[in-house]
This record gives C-alpha cells, structure tokens and sequence, in this order.
C-alpha cells in the first residue's frame, strides 16, 4: 500500500504500471494478485486509504475547538497543515479525476469524496446556525477547491490562510439563526 500510496500519488495512477509498484514494494507479483486481485482493486483501496486519512485528519482539527464557525475554520487550518506537507501534490481525487474516465472506480471513488466534502460543509453550516446552510456550504467548498488548486499550482502552503481569511469574511456576511439560552 505505501509503494502504491507514493507512486499513484506523485506520478500518477494510470502513469504508473502495476510492475512499478511491484518493483518498489518488494513483493512478488503473485502476492499482489493474491491480495488485491488486480491493480483497479490496488487503486479502489489507495483512494479509500487517502479519504480515511483525510477525514480523520479534518476529524482532529475540528474536535480541537468548541465554536461551530470555529470548527469551519479548522479544515482550512488543515490545508495548511497538509499544503506545508513537502510531497504534497494536490488533492489526490482532484488529481484521479483528471485522468478518470467517467463511471470508472476512480470517477466513483472522488465522487463519493466530493459528497463527503460537501456533507462535511453543509453540517457544520447547520451546526454554526447558518440561515442556508447549503448555500454557506457551497461557499466554503469553493474556497476548499480554490486552495488546493492554488497550493498544487504555486506550491507553497499560503493558500489555506488566504482561504481561510476569505472563510472568515464569508461567515461575517452570513445571517446566522440566534442561538437559544435555554
């Protein structure tokens, strides 16, 4: 899984051949078949692995703060985090998808991330007292998307602040319901 991680990662999932990986994880060709059947199923779990991570990584940020529009911020905090990383490459779905063709298990697994992305905005949009929270959603996933873009691109982590800063501006602009105190 690591050979996998690192090469689909960094040069590709169709650039890189199922020998490729072989060759870096030392093992016999046979294993790898015997385990995963075949690279669509190496591929199937390398993108399960780095949605896992990513979640449980988004997950640690927001269980550090208590304030709902804080919590909002907290993914941005993440980016940076995950931007400042010296092999990072872009989000891995961003990148999966530019070479998926559509309905392939690649095309499934960035749509089940894409959902998941928005979901995640969307809760803590409703969590926050947002008015609309799908609109608020919306919003963020586009500064989300924006900053990956923009790091990959620039390769440097500044991104994530600048999106956050945005984050902030757009929770400012926001009507949000009050809060009872009962």
């Amino acid at each position: 899984m690591a050979a996998s991680d690192e090469l689909f990662y960094t040069e590709g999932i169709h650039t890189v051949g199922i020998d490729r990986v072989i060759e870096k994880a030392g093992v016999a060709k046979g294993s790898l078949y015997y385990i995963f059947g075949g690279k669509d199923q190496l591929i199937e779990a390398y993108l399960f692995n780095r949605h896992q991570a990513w979640m449980e990584t988004v997950q640690r940020g927001l269980d550090a703060v208590d304030d709902p529009q804080a919590k909002i911020l907290a993914v941005f905090d993440q980016l940076g985090i995950l931007f400042a990383q010296p092999d990072f490459r872009g989000c891995a779905f961003m990148n999966a998808t530019a070479e998926a063709l559509p309905g392939s298990l690649e095309d499934l697994a960035a749509t089940k991330f894409r959902r998941w992305i928005h979901e995640l905005f969307g809760e803590l949009a409703r969590d926050a007292g947002a008015m609309d929270p799908k609109a608020l959603a919306d919003q963020l996933v586009v500064l989300y998307d924006g900053a990956n873009t923009t790091a990959q691109m620039d390769k440097t982590a500044a991104p994530a602040n600048t999106a956050k800063t945005m984050a902030q501006l757009v929770l400012a602009a926001t009507s949000f319901k009050a809060h009872s105190l009962s």
